[in-house]
């Protein structure tokens, strides 16, 4: 029997039908490729070379199947499994979703570099038809920027975009940009000026039209450590920020899981309790982390904070009834 298909092509057919999990018997493998039985055996040494652990199993026929290993060798994906995965990897990175925020990013800009122009309209076009149910204050960012901006910083070149300031002016920076940082629910961008000579942080969400030049950006060294340092130091002495300080009848691993990305923010006080230092830029933002907590607490502070929240207390009495009857809400099937 002759090989039906060039070495290259093969392979990936090879690679394409070892990833459905299952187990393949040889002759299948070379009925299915149209190649003899010792081409398969050819070519599955050809991938374990390639990093690809594709375990033997004995037998009059042997059978071959692709089992987990040590790296992460390149996948092959039909055109579904790559517009679900892009999707799932906006609906993170667009959200901030905590803790896996910046490798969504990665992994969605390095995906939509070799996405085919028909699979990019298609995520476009299906990220444009949904619309995720957010919690209050949620910001989203547009996948696409987030990419650029990513693809920039990770190949040193020179980004330009319009952006809305705080005062709602819309101007135009030119920028060395060099890293993404996601900070509880908002993206920023820490980058150098060009126009102005110093660093600057950018809001994610009010960056429009970004543009990757081509222009190389010189290497810099960031007045801090990192640049998450920088942000937080910025962004507490720039930003208005409020720091709740509260007791939650929660032990302290239930209130890290609830909490998110403020669990770093908890001392425990004993088994069934712990105290909360919280930081937001919003009222809002801070009383509704406590609401869905679902556990009992009591706010020390700050004075604007136990204010808010006893106006919401009020406004949900009057809301069920004053006497304890309760009230009605309509929701339209």
């Amino acid at each position: 029997m002759t090989d039906a298909k060039p070495a290259t092509a093969r392979l990936l057919s090879l690679l394409s039908l070892l990833q459905t999990p299952r187990e393949w018997p040889g002759s299948e493998l070379a009925g299915r490729l149209g190649v003899s039985p010792r081409t398969i055996r050819r070519d599955i040494d050809r991938l374990r070379d390639l990093g690809y652990p594709v375990e033997a199993t004995m037998g009059a026929d042997g059978g071959y199947r692709l089992v987990a290993g040590a790296a992460i060798p390149p996948l092959l994906l039909d055109d579904e499994e790559a517009v679900a995965i892009a999707l799932g990897l906006r609906t993170a990175a667009g959200n901030a979703i905590t803790g896996i925020e910046e490798a969504s990013v990665r992994a969605l800009t390095k995906l939509e570099q070799v996405l085919p122009s028909r699979l990019r309209y298609r995520v476009g076009a299906l990220s444009g038809a949904t619309v995720p149910a957010l919690t209050p204050g949620t910001q989203t960012v547009d996948p696409a920027v987030l990419t650029v901006i990513a693809a920039a910083v990770t190949n040193r070149e020179r980004l330009r975009f319009s952006y809305l300031t705080n005062e709602g002016a819309d101007g135009k920076r030119h920028t060395e940009p060099h890293r993404l940082v996601s900070a509880g629910r908002r993206w920023y961008l820490v980058a150098f000026d060009l126009d102005r000579d110093d660093w600057r942080i950018y809001r994610a969400d009010r960056i429009r039209d970004p543009l990757a030049t081509g222009a190389r950006a010189q290497p810099r060294e960031l007045p801090a450590e990192d640049a998450a340092t920088y942000l937080t130091s910025k962004m507490y002495s720039l930003v208005p920020t409020y720091q709740a300080e509260a007791t939650l009848h929660l032990p302290i691993e239930q209130a890290r899981t609830r909490l998110g990305d403020a669990g770093d923010h908890l001392e425990a006080i004993d088994e069934h309790s712990c105290r909360l230092h919280g930081y937001g830029d919003t009222l809002e933002w801070l009383a509704s982390r406590l609401v869905m907590l679902g556990c009992e607490f009591e706010v020390h502070g700050p004075p604007e904070l136990i204010a808010h929240l006893r106006e919401i207390s009020a406004r949900v009495t009057r809301g069920v009834g004053c006497d304890g009857e309760a009230g009605s809400a309509v929701i339209s099937p």
